[in-house]
């Protein structure tokens, strides 16, 4: 689902991209209006609600999409495969970008992305204008991801924390908002569900005005540049650290790959999975609704547990042990413990802020840090891009969701064994070193 950032309050990781050691040293930047700070505060909060809408709003009315415009089930599991894909491939464009035009600038784009996407894709009227449209507004939360806290670093360096932890919150509320509120919104405007995810567009393009702002700003600050690229160092300057020689670093990469499979496959087919159980649309949007929320409460709570323990070996176990019964609940009775099942499957989705704290400790220096975890989630948004289009495929050729599901609880098997093994207590820094002596 993004970056990772340790949090400067608490010494814990937060869902949010970290940066390199020079972030830490920046310059606290040239004091500014009261009225500019609250437009940022109101930018902030709405780009992360603008985060995830539209992969979740998309999974509540799946069925409907695929009957309008004649999806085959591998068709809309390619279109389940797309975020981490443009994760994968946008997020990476982002620093760069900055370094051209400035954060705020590519975080206004990429609101206008979301935005633009978001209205075109329901009236496309075909699978390829969809998923095109898809990937445009996938691109602009691509960039937006990697760039917030770029953002909240300048205009908060004495409030990182209480900042974060606001995105934070403002990004599962968009979450599970899209969830539960998509499909009673298109009951409402009449049952069309292009208008039930073009709503979406609404609140992406309110975000696009506050960065207007901070564009302006950014032009009066000529030191916005030199920040940009201390944020945001080229490789060279991370230090020699040879990331791939540390079997830490390809753990934590294959674990944060096969947690992002789960996530996806969750966003993209839970919601059909309890309809096709004859759960009605309205309830299975809030059953998928109350498994994203699960992750606002856990996320605070599991990264202060995982630093307090030498070992986390144990998070991943348990959390792996309520997605095993999580799926199996679906298999043997998906409608009659619904609800049981939604919150065993958002427990275990929080093996996402569990994987960014595991990569804040299992690195001695902030260029370490930068570097596990450029790779661990490059690498892990690659490993997540195939599970929903098999579930796809899988869904449509054996026509149920036996094998499906039986596919995720077998990636939850080696979610289990490489996150114990991440779980360790060593750097990359002294395997990546071992490994390079002769």
């Amino acid at each position: 689902m993004m970056d990772l950032m340790v949090s400067e309050e608490t010494g814990t990781t937060t869902s949010t991209p970290i940066r390199s050691s020079a972030e830490s040293t920046e310059p606290r930047p040239h004091p500014t209006r009261a009225w500019a700070t609250r437009l940022v505060t109101v930018g902030i909060v709405l780009t992360a609600l603008n985060l995830r809408p539209a992969i979740t709003s998309f999974g509540a009315l799946l069925e409907d999409v695929r009957d309008g415009l004649g999806m085959s089930g591998s068709v809309a599991g390619l279109l389940t495969s797309v975020p981490p894909l443009c994760f994968a491939v946008f997020g990476v464009m982002a620093p760069r970008l900055a370094r051209r035009f400035g954060a705020g600038a590519v975080v206004c784009a990429g609101m206008v992305a979301i935005t633009a996407g978001l209205a075109i894709r329901p009236y496309t009227g075909s699978a390829v204008g969809f998923l095109a449209a898809s990937a445009l507004a996938l691109m602009g939360i691509a960039v937006s991801n990697v760039l917030m806290p770029v953002i909240v670093k300048r205009w908060f360096p004495d409030r990182v924390g209480s900042m974060t932890g606001l995105y934070s919150m403002a990004l599962a509320l968009g979450t599970s908002a899209a969830a539960a509120v998509t499909v009673p919104v298109t009951d409402a405007l009449g049952g069309g569900w292009q208008s039930g995810l073009a709503v979406w567009a609404g609140l992406a393009a309110a975000a696009v005005l506050p960065w207007i702002g901070l564009v302006r700003a950014r032009g009066a600050d000529p030191r916005d540049a030199e920040r940009t690229r201390a944020a945001h160092p080229a490789p060279r300057e991370t230090g020699g650290l040879r990331i791939t020689r540390s079997r830490t670093a390809w753990a934590l990469a294959v674990f944060f790959g096969l947690q992002a499979t789960a996530a996806y496959i969750t966003m993209g087919w839970m919601a059909q999975i309890f309809r096709d159980a004859g759960v009605s649309a309205g309830t299975a949007g809030l059953l998928l609704a109350v498994t994203m929320v699960m992750g606002v409460p856990l996320a605070f709570v599991i990264p202060r547990l995982a630093t307090r323990m030498p070992h986390q070996g144990p998070i991943v176990v348990a959390l792996g042990v309520c997605g095993l019964a999580g799926y199996a609940g679906l298999y043997l009775a998906p409608a009659g413990g619904a609800w049981a099942w939604a919150l065993l499957l958002g427990v275990s989705n929080c093996a996402f802020p569990l994987a960014l704290t595991m990569v804040g400790m299992r690195a001695r220096t902030g260029a370490g840090v930068a570097q596990l975890s450029a790779f661990a989630q490059s690498t892990g948004y690659l490993i997540s891009i195939p599970g929903p289009l098999l579930v796809g495929v899988l869904y449509q050729h054996s026509g149920g969701w036996g094998l499906p599901i039986a596919l995720m609880a077998a990636l939850m098997i080696p979610q289990i064994a490489v996150g114990v093994l991440a779980g360790r207590d060593r750097t990359v820094e002294e395997e990546a070193t071992r490994g390079a002596r002769p």
